[in-house]
């Protein structure tokens, strides 16, 4: 692969497939933070991670209910964000480059506004050299559960303090924290985020419907 090469369009619709995995190669491990920041700025439709190893994971668009989900839980997360003020939120179109090396883009993500601003401008711009501190994964009907369970414990490794796995096909909620193990709620109707996200409530209703 060379630098600035595109993904072959696939001319098909491709919602609801499973991720492509490209193994890593002599080309995949030498390429940049910034080559891959530029390769992912070349393929807009296409949400991109790269693995601690080097290998490149090319997810396609969601389905509808997926998105339909997302946006309600950046919308319900997005109120305490601007009522709390004390981090920052993004979407899934942000990834991070985590400690380890990997790049990933978790379905919603906070970081603590203090960490944020310690970044300089450029590093802002780009994708940013942190591990945020909550993060959330959404599974949807593609997703395998033991990979995006990898995911997780990968986000804790690098310095995440809460992380969220939320199953909607199966009406669950893995919850993650430093030093315990994965805790699984069946069929919660609320989560809280204490005390990382101090007075937020997530409202699964409007998840599982």
């Amino acid at each position: 692969m060379r630098k600035g090469e595109k993904i072959m369009s696939i001319g098909l619709s491709v919602a609801g497939l499973p991720p492509l995995v490209m193994r890593a190669n002599p080309a995949l491990r030498q390429m940049s933070d910034q080559e891959f920041f530029e390769f992912c700025q070349l393929n807009p439709d296409w949400r991109i991670e790269q693995t601690s190893e080097g290998d490149l994971i090319i997810m396609p668009p969601t389905g509808g209910e997926t998105g339909r989900r997302n946006f309600n839980l950046n919308v319900l997360f997005g109120i305490w964000v601007e009522k709390d003020g004390t981090g920052i939120g993004f979407d899934s179109s942000t990834a991070f480059i985590l400690p380890n090396g990997a790049k990933r883009a978790p379905d919603l993500a906070w970081v603590k506004r203090e960490r944020w601003e310690a970044l300089a401008a450029a590093e802002r711009e780009v994708f940013p050299p942190l591990c945020p501190d909550f993060v959330v994964e959404l599974r949807s009907r593609s997703d395998s559960l033991a990979m995006l369970q990898a995911k997780m414990e990968e986000y804790l490794a690098n310095g995440a303090l809460l992380g969220w796995l939320i199953d909607p096909l199966e009406n669950k909620v893995y919850v993650y924290r430093p030093q315990t193990e994965a805790h699984c709620l069946n069929n919660p109707t609320t989560i809280s985020g204490e005390p990382v996200l101090p007075g937020f409530v997530l409202d699964l209703k409007r998840l599982w419907d």
